[in-house]
């Protein structure tokens, strides 16, 4: 009788986990013998629970950190380490290709056709070629639109299960108290709660099969919503991926960005009103190579402030997304660019004031520079925000991030929350594309 092909599982709590419900958890020539856990803290010396992991599992599977992996394919004789992660580049994929080889195993990419669950809804996907490219405003943009045509949309939203993962199998939000219920963390407020204000349901999770036979029960159609620059969990009717012209080149040098790039039916160009007209040029010429003739959708994400004043010739500390400064390599996000466009005399760096786990972010990220990640993974690292805040010596605070931070933990200081929304610009537009979308699919 051959033997069981030993898998380790390399990931980052998301992709992972679904990777191992679709291809593994039933399989009985394969059994997975570790996950490894990158890119996301604290979340190394968990287990993947023996209540999702199935039958062929009883004791779970041990999750351990990814900086050990070339002797844990040895003491654990694995045989595949299958690659399990986002928006990594392609040096840092082929660096870890090699670690893997040269420890004796075999280096996997699972693709769509092994992983992708299909809906019996119609589904309209939206994901990018790099985190922090504009997916969340696109997403509600789409929904905007459909509701508009009373199609009721549910959206499943990539996951982040960063807390207990058994009461994370399949989650659903409706509103705001949800948020609480489940335990989120800021990033996963960052992405619910716009859906939750704007009146439509989302789902997340685990099981993204049990996901989404839950969420066809109340869907006409469902919207993927997804993270980092993964493609897909469900086969999918359209695909909308979004590049982003401030990082011109990378949709051809990250993993799976390039992916998305060549799964899509529309492409669509974002932040044009602030990027430079020679890297909108490059990203265009790019998008004609890989998929020539596709339809492409010129966009901006125009920003607002909500107290202008507060920022004019004043010292700011600006708070950006977490995920979006740290594996998204991005320098700025919409709160530099509020203290750039409303006049700001200087931005403080945080670094001389970070607490506790903040420090070692800027240690894992020397890139980040002078503006401060909201990293709130867990009640420690959401104090240390706080701390790092207050301790910072500033005029005032710009909140550049999805949500108001002051709902979550207590500042000092005055702030001013910056907000940005999807704009087209010209012709074709995402109501052009979706009234065709619902047309062909008898729902208009």
């Amino acid at each position: 009788m051959k033997e069981k092909q030993r898998v380790i599982i390399l990931g980052a709590a998301g992709r992972d986990f679904h990777n191992f419900n679709t291809c593994y958890r039933d399989q009985e020539n394969s059994h997975v013998v570790a996950f490894t856990a990158a890119q996301i803290p604290d979340i190394d010396g968990r287990k993947y629970p023996a209540e999702l992991a199935g039958k062929n599992y009883p004791d779970g599977i041990p999750i351990y950190p990814q900086k050990g992996l070339s002797r844990l394919i040895k003491e654990l004789k694995a045989d595949i380490c299958a690659f399990s992660y986002s928006d990594v580049s392609y040096t840092e994929v082929m660096s870890v290709a090699s670690e893997v080889n040269a420890a004796g195993a075999d280096f996997l990419l699972i693709g769509t056709k092994r992983s992708m669950i299909k809906s019996k809804k119609p589904v309209i996907s939206v994901g990018a070629v790099r985190t922090g490219a504009g997916k969340s405003q696109t997403s509600r943009r789409i929904i905007e639109i459909l509701m508009g045509f009373g199609i009721n949309v549910v959206a499943i939203r990539h996951p982040m299960p960063y807390g207990d993962l058994v009461s994370q199998k399949v989650q659903r939000f409706a509103k705001l108290e949800d948020l609480h219920r489940y335990q989120c963390t800021i990033e996963e407020m960052e992405e619910y709660e716009p859906h939750i204000l704007r009146g439509n349901v989302i789902f997340a999770g685990i099981d993204y099969e049990a996901i989404i036979r839950e969420a066809e029960k109340e869907a006409d159609v469902i919207v993927w919503d997804g993270g980092n620059n993964d493609f897909p969990f469900y086969h999918t009717d359209l695909m909308i991926t979004i590049v982003d012209p401030h990082r011109a080149g990378h949709e051809l040098a990250y993993y799976p960005g390039e992916t998305m790039l060549r799964m899509a039916d529309v492409v669509l160009i974002n932040k044009m009103d602030t990027a430079d007209a020679d890297d909108i040029q490059t990203v265009r010429e790019n998008i004609e190579k890989i998929k020539p003739g596709i339809t492409v959708v010129d966009a901006a994400s125009p920003i607002s402030a909500d107290k202008p004043q507060l920022i004019k010739g004043k010292r700011v500390l600006v708070v950006e997304d977490g995920p979006t400064l740290t594996h998204g390599n991005m320098k700025i996000g919409a709160g530099v660019i509020a203290a750039r466009k409303f006049g700001a005399l200087e931005l403080i760096d945080p670094r001389p004031f970070t607490s506790g786990k903040l420090s070692k972010t800027f240690e894992d990220y020397p890139g980040i520079g002078s503006v401060l990640p909201a990293m709130g993974y867990g009640k420690v690292q959401i104090q240390d925000l706080e701390d790092t805040i207050n301790r910072t010596d500033c005029d005032t605070v710009i909140i550049g991030t999805p949500i108001d931070l002051k709902r979550i933990i207590n500042i000092n200081k005055p702030t001013v929350r910056v907000t940005y929304s999807l704009q087209e610009i010209g012709k074709p537009d995402l109501e052009d594309i979706l009234i065709h979308f619902l047309t062909e699919k008898k729902l208009i």
